[in-house]
């Protein structure tokens, strides 16, 4: 899907931004970590100011390079249109109603663990990952739209979690008989760099607050109840 999704982050954030000017509407544009690029060794928080190092020809970089280009669209258009734009850097979100099979981790562990089947962790025992809980992400986004802050705003997790204790947690959560596993490393599924949420915290007065076992509680519920009918088939 790289050509449908470089043209979502470019025809398609342009046909919603001419929306935005026609019917003088705030505009939420949903941006990535990945505008930063890889992580770094030192497990520094980056801040909404970090440049980032993107490699624009990399295999997956019609989605990195995509928000990239999609920010600066929507930035043009506040300049140039006066569009009122929020800017979401969005950080690795988990929560209910997350499709199976289709590289999200939690839910796909949590399936596993329900069959008794291997967890399978993509890459090495030291995968480690910032999570936030669906809840959490959307009261950010809604606080950030209802403020007059410009620019971006990093909302995720600045707590590092390493993979295979929460694969763990949840073969204990569900008393499940699946071992952790590994395999190589997946083009979209990376450790990510971790947010700073100082300027989230200060100008939104967010931070989160839903823990990560109560995050998977409520994610396990909803997966055990509809099993099955998220699988695409």
């Amino acid at each position: 899907n790289k050509i449908a999704t470089i043209l979502a982050s470019s025809y398609g954030v342009k046909n919603l931004l001419d929306l935005a000017v026609r019917y003088q509407a705030k505009f939420m544009q949903f941006s990535s970590s990945v505008v930063y690029g890889p992580r770094q060794d030192n497990l520094a928080r980056v801040k909404e100011e970090e440049l980032g190092k993107v490699d624009f020809l990399s295999p997956r970089s019609s989605y990195d390079e995509g928000k990239r280009f999609s920010e600066t669209l929507a930035e043009d258009y506040r300049e140039v249109h006066g569009v009122d734009i929020r800017i979401a850097r969005l950080f690795r979100v988990y929560g209910p109603r997350l499709r199976l099979k289709e590289g999200n981790l939690i839910p796909d562990f949590i399936d596993s663990a329900l069959d008794n089947a291997d967890l399978i962790i993509p890459g090495e025992k030291n995968f480690s990952t910032s999570l936030c809980y669906v809840n959490d992400c959307l009261d950010a986004c809604l606080k950030l739209m209802s403020s007059e802050v410009n620019g971006p705003v990093n909302i995720g997790s600045d707590v590092n979690v390493n993979l295979n204790k929460v694969c763990e947690l949840i073969i204990k959560i569900l008393e499940s008989k699946s071992k952790v596993k590994y395999t190589g490393k997946q083009l979209f599924i990376t450790e990510l760099c971790l947010p700073d949420i100082t300027k989230a915290r200060q100008e939104l007065g967010w931070l989160p607050v839903v823990t990560l076992e109560k995050g998977l509680e409520k994610t396990i519920e909803d997966i055990r109840a509809s099993k099955g009918l998220k699988t695409v088939v």
